[in-house]
């Protein structure tokens, strides 16, 4: 306590005041004096164990600091008696959580970027293989039929790591927080034929038929591109997991409370255990014959949820998986 050169200057003072007075007060009656004397002991008495109690209490708040600092899991709980170093300690308790927060959230984030590149690296590692197998093949001068069938399949796999670099950095934008949604009226029957433009002609060839009940006059606030992206995700996942000359449903339901877009395909639907994993970052199903990369769906989630919608999957009682999205009012 003493250490602190305040408290020293103020001992000082006090006995030099406390003397003085006691002195002074002795020239005029002794009982006075004695009266003096005794009321500054006594005063000074007090206010040394007061203030000792205080950096007791200060000294305490130093050492939960230091153990917090040295022991991640120890949780830092503040007393609840009134007073400025009852909240003193609150606040270094929430400064504390806080900063603990924190740590949790970088180490979470950094063990997601390991993930992320060990997953990345895992997905580049099958098409570069096979463009160097392909390279190795060209350099025997094989036949002209054989080296164009090569050549295909090589700007087949450049193209597919080209989605994939195009879905990342996307990702990697929108977990970065760098873009900025616009806040449009959309009618959601334009929404859905935006979506499904680029799907046309590949649900022909499959001949995956379409079933649409999207009314006009529903309209959702949000960035039209990305939404439409998102809902392009979902649709492509449903034609690539539907049948044969399977179909494709979409509706739309408009209520007072949210705007919600339904998409169901005819497909296996989800197998048991997977719905929970439907929307997480390269995966994909164990029976997965897509050429995917498990991206669409998530990069599909983040694109709703950033903009307050929500999206879930489930499987139909009759067959096949349902896509719901939801936006509110």
């Amino acid at each position: 306590m003493f250490r602190n050169r305040e408290i020293r200057w103020f001992a000082c003072l006090f006995l030099l005041i406390a003397g003085g007075t006691s002195i002074a007060s002795y020239q005029i009656h002794w009982a006075a004096g004695i009266l003096a004397a005794f009321s500054s002991c006594m005063f000074g008495f007090l206010f040394f164990i007061f203030t000792k109690g205080r950096y007791r209490k200060i000294a305490e708040i130093s050492e939960e600091i230091d153990r917090v600092l040295h022991d991640a899991d120890r949780v830092f709980i503040a007393d609840c008696e009134e007073g400025e170093l009852s909240i003193l300690k609150s606040e270094v308790g929430k400064m504390t959580v806080r900063i603990r927060e924190q740590n949790n959230a970088l180490k979470k984030e950094k063990e997601h970027l390991a993930e992320s590149l060990a997953d990345i690296s895992h997905q580049l590692r099958t098409p570069l293989t096979s463009a160097n197998l392909i390279l190795s093949l060209l350099e025997n001068h094989p036949k002209k039929e054989e080296r164009e069938e090569l050549l295909r399949e090589t700007e087949e796999l450049f193209a597919r790591m080209d989605m994939l670099l195009t879905s990342l950095l996307k990702l990697s934008r929108l977990d970065a927080g760098i873009i900025v949604f616009k806040k449009e009226r959309i009618e959601v029957k334009d929404l859905v034929e935006a979506a499904l433009r680029p799907l046309r002609i590949p649900m022909e060839i499959h001949e995956v038929a379409l079933d649409m009940s999207v009314p006009e006059g529903v309209f959702i606030e949000g960035d039209f591109s990305w939404i439409a992206e998102g809902l392009g995700n979902v649709l492509k996942n449903c034609m690539e997991n539907s049948k044969e000359r399977g179909k494709i449903c979409i509706s739309c339901q408009d209520t007072v409370l949210y705007t919600q877009i339904t998409v169901r395909d005819s497909g296996k639907g989800f197998k048991e255990g997977e719905l929970f994993r439907v929307f997480d970052r390269y995966y994909r199903g164990k029976d997965s014959r897509t050429a995917g990369f498990g991206i669409g769906l998530a990069l599909c989630r983040t694109i709703i949820t950033r903009q307050g919608g929500t999206i879930t999957a489930k499987n139909h009682p009759e067959g096949g998986a349902v896509f719901t999205i939801r936006f509110p009012k």
